[in-house]
């Protein structure tokens, strides 16, 4: 089994990123062999400052490693160091059909009613992302319910590389379904909006490099309810702040939903708050005593990206390879 999986170095981490992907990376390294890179191609799609872009790297980088993600068990790198990437994505577009991109719901969200005005990598981006994970010939990709339809278009592409050119190379990727639950983590101000770092409310996420106190005031104000916690799941349906915080807790405890509110059962968010709020600075505090001290070494953070960039290019080689020999190119 091969995972590959990236994440946008746009910013800092947060606690939707950490619960929804990071903790399950860091669970896969133990049952895969798996490579993360950063996807700063993928950044290029919006207007991004080429300083801040550089910085971003590192920061994230520094970020994984600070929650769980160990360099001598995965490859960690960054994207633009794999020029493989770059060159079958090319290949992969003349394969790709308009239509399978046009009905990509991610672009439609996010060009909005100025899809004309949007980058022409904003359309095309799921393209590379296929080639992000065929050009490794990843068995598994860890998503989300929002990102399933980019693995469906990779498996299009993949088998229409290879029924078009007679060749086996690609491997059509299934999503990862083991590595545990990741959770879907909501706004802490409206429970209904995925948590998110371009929320203009630095109050509705919890930054992983947040202190204690920022912890406890950001979920001390955090949106509620006043109706008690109740004994079953059911009792959350139309409450989506109660059960958002609830799932909160769950996810860093480890417990399930029926555990947490079997203990909670009954009691006011003045009890369950500050209890959610100790869980997680328990979680938290050490993570970023870990990001302190690797941010103090940006000449290690390169070498540790710069030798996962080799390992990554060694594997994508004879894939890149097998595609320009289908195709008829030379290299």
């Amino acid at each position: 089994m091969r995972v590959v999986s990236g994440i946008q170095p746009t910013g800092g981490l947060h606690l939707g990123n950490l619960l929804g992907a990071i903790l399950r990376w860091v669970r896969m390294q133990d049952e895969a062999e798996c490579l993360f890179f950063l996807a700063d191609l993928h950044a290029l799609t919006v207007e991004v400052d080429r300083a801040q872009l550089r910085n971003n790297r590192r920061e994230m980088a520094a970020a994984l490693i600070a929650s769980g993600i160990d360099p001598a068990k995965s490859i960690l790198f960054a994207q633009s160091a794999v020029p493989a990437h770059s060159e079958l994505a090319w290949i992969l577009q003349c394969t790709a059909r308009m239509g399978w991109l046009e009905r990509m719901t991610q672009f439609k969200e996010k060009g909005g009613k100025n899809k004309e005005r949007s980058s022409v990598g904003l359309f095309t981006y799921p393209v590379l992302q296929a080639a992000d994970v065929l050009i490794y010939r990843a068995t598994h990709v860890p998503v989300g319910e929002d990102q399933k339809q980019h693995i469906e278009l990779a498996r299009d592409i993949a088998m229409k590389f290879n029924n078009d050119f007679d060749v086996e190379l690609f491997v059509p990727p299934e999503p990862f379904i083991d590595g545990g639950t990741a959770a879907r983590v909501m706004s802490l101000r409206d429970g209904t909006a995925k948590m998110s770092k371009s929320d203009p409310s630095e109050m509705s996420r919890i930054d992983l490099t947040d202190s204690n106190d920022d912890i406890a005031q950001k979920i001390r104000k955090a949106r509620t309810d006043p109706a008690p916690l109740p004994a079953d799941p059911a009792g959350l349906d139309g409450r989506a702040e109660a059960k958002n915080l609830v799932g909160i807790y769950a996810a860093i405890t480890g417990e399930s939903i029926e555990q947490v509110l079997a203990r909670f059962a009954g009691q006011g968010f003045r009890t369950f708050k500050p209890a959610l709020a100790e869980a997680l600075v328990a979680l938290l505090e050490p993570l970023r005593g870990r990001l302190d001290h690797l941010r103090g070494d940006p000449a290690e953070l390169d070498r540790i990206l710069a030798a996962g960039a080799a390992k990554a290019a060694a594997l994508a080689a004879p894939t890149l390879a097998g595609a320009y020999e289908a195709v008829g190119l030379t290299r």
